[in-house]
């Protein structure tokens, strides 16, 4: 009996597929031997450098990350609660002025001015600079009693990067289609429900890789809030170099950052990777 059209469909499928996964093991194999050998050469460099020695015990000992672990750890908390703190400042005050900067209200015309002044200003302000221009000017005006330096932190980090966020909103908000509003305002919603109910969800959706990247960097830049002395990651590192003169334990805060920004530097290839496949492909974003 002659094999019918279907199965040879069938064959051809199969062999399609057997190719690709063919195709893929040899892909693979080829990414996992290039990796070894560049691992090899980047080795083979470093012991044949006649100051390698040195710089291992520096940076690399043993003893002193198994000493300073525990330290710089429970420095890292602190960091961790800057952060949750700072990220829920930072997505309020950065939506609202995303959206005083879109709204077309001549009322908040004023405000409008203000919001894309203070953007600009704040986005062009290093992140240290704000960090001493906060942490120091405001306990220099002497209005409150002693304010921890954790806070003044947080603070200068929710004022420096809302001003990111906000443009980053802005944008997504500008993509959303004028017909999106025009039909949600049909159906008979307010310009509040418009804003709340059609245009943020899908702006977010655009501008999530973008907010997810302003995330990690603000991961990074919590750090920097040792600079008013607070007993941070990078504190903890500090002064543990201060006492034994190694600088192993800034390893140690670099790999536990490392390991806190992992899962989130991985979530958003992941996420960006499904948008471009979802465009591609013509699906809805």
């Amino acid at each position: 009996m002659a094999p019918s059209a279907q199965d040879a469909v069938s064959d051809i499928q199969r062999e399609r597929e057997r190719y690709g996964r063919r195709q893929n093991l040899r892909s693979v194999a080829i990414s996992i031997a290039s990796t070894l050998v560049l691992a090899l050469l980047i080795a083979l460099g470093l012991h044949a450098s006649p100051g390698w020695p040195r710089v291992k015990q520096s940076f690399f000992s043993g003893a002193y990350f198994a000493q300073a672990f525990p330290k710089v750890l429970q420095g890292l908390w602190l960091n961790l609660e800057v952060l949750f703190f700072a990220v829920i400042g930072v997505a309020l005050l950065g939506t609202l002025l995303a959206m005083i900067r879109t709204s077309r209200n001549p009322l908040l015309f004023p405000l409008r001015v203000l919001a894309q002044v203070y953007t600009t200003i704040m986005r062009g302000i290093p992140m240290i600079v704000v960090l001493y221009l906060i942490g120091f000017g405001i306990p220099g005006l002497a209005i409150f009693n002693r304010i921890p330096a954790a806070l003044l932190g947080t603070v200068a980090i929710i004022l420096s990067y809302s001003a990111y966020i906000a443009e980053v909103l802005r944008a997504g908000f500008q993509d959303v289609g004028p017909s999106q509003r025009a039909s949600a305002r049909s159906l008979g919603l307010t310009s509040g429900q418009t804003m709340r109910l059609v245009v943020i969800p899908q702006a977010l959706r655009k501008v999530a890789p973008a907010l997810m990247n302003d995330f990690i960097s603000m991961q990074k830049d919590v750090g920097l809030i040792s600079v008013l002395g607070a007993v941070d990651a990078v504190r903890a590192a500090q002064i543990i170099v201060a006492t034994s003169y190694n600088f192993t334990p800034y390893v140690v805060a670099s790999v536990l950052f490392i390991a806190t920004s992992v899962p989130f530097i991985l979530l958003n290839d992941w996420y960006s990777n499904r948008l471009r496949k979802r465009e591609q492909s013509g699906g809805m974003v």
